[in-house]
């Protein structure tokens, strides 16, 4: 068995304090923190319930002194990362971290799109898989959306990556067109061109939550800000977006009046 070609199966926060860090998404998001130790010391999981769906791990120092600021990345599952590095770069993208292992999880590498948005290849271990978790299960991630230089050309390169599928676009006015995309299993995320005061193409990961109200009032008690929102999107999700106390942008939705997504 394996994971959907192109699915995000993980979720990475590099932060400059990842002890506040984990305080503040465990009380917004509410994520259990759990540090296993051993060969992976150093590297906190978020989990829902007892089951991982991402981590964080301190950005280096000379890494910030290098201009790298806290972010979230994202983890996209292929049968085999060297293969799928050769292919993105084939297709014009780069390779910011040759493929490594991770002792006894799996394989990676940091990869761009030609338009400079990072997201990292994996590929686990044998054949180990994690359950299938609805999209809008609390605690996971929602949505999945780029801010690209140019959507279209995006939409090209993650079909011919992955086989994601543009479906639906939404016009908003002098923001542009909002492109919904498809992974096998039903719909996943969108794409939009960025706005000038992002600085360059990044994915942004929408949390659920049960309630975007309550959500809001614990990201400012904890010390994030809200960037955007709440509002309600096209098909019924309100959603926001803010930056965490160490400068990450985040996102979260809640999809309790939405029509029910596909599982994925």
């Amino acid at each position: 068995m394996s994971e959907p070609l192109g699915k995000f199966c993980w979720y990475e926060l590099m932060t400059t304090d990842t002890a506040a860090a984990g305080k503040f998404y465990a009380h917004v998001v509410g994520w259990n923190l759990f540090e296993p130790g051993g060969p992976h010391a150093g590297y906190t999981l978020f989990q829902v319930g007892s089951q991982g769906m991402g981590g964080m791990m301190k950005l280096p120092d000379e890494a910030c002194a290098a201009g790298a600021r806290p972010g979230w990345n994202g983890y996209v599952w292929v049968p085999e990362v060297e293969a799928a590095m050769a292919k993105v770069v084939a297709a014009g993208g780069k390779v910011h971290k040759e493929p490594a292992d991770i002792p006894q999880i799996g394989r990676f590498a940091v990869v761009s799109d030609p338009q400079g948005a990072v997201f990292i290849l994996f590929r686990h271990v044998g054949d180990q898989e994690a359950p299938p978790v609805p999209m809008n299960a609390l605690g996971h991630v929602g949505w999945h959306e780029l801010f690209a230089v140019d959507n279209k050309a995006a939409l090209e390169f993650y079909a011919g990556q992955f086989g994601w599928q543009g479906n639906d676009a939404l016009d908003m006015g002098p923001m542009g067109t909002y492109q919904l995309y498809t992974i096998p299993g039903g719909q996943y995320g969108g794409m939009m061109n960025k706005p000038d005061a992002f600085p360059q193409p990044f994915f942004l990961y929408y949390f659920n939550v049960d309630n975007i109200d309550t959500a809001v009032e614990r990201v400012k008690s904890a010390g994030g800000q809200i960037l955007m929102g709440p509002h309600e999107v096209p098909g019924g999700s309100m959603i926001v977006q803010g930056l965490d106390p160490q400068g990450a942008m985040f996102a979260l939705v809640d999809q309790s009046k939405a029509t029910p997504m596909t599982p994925a």
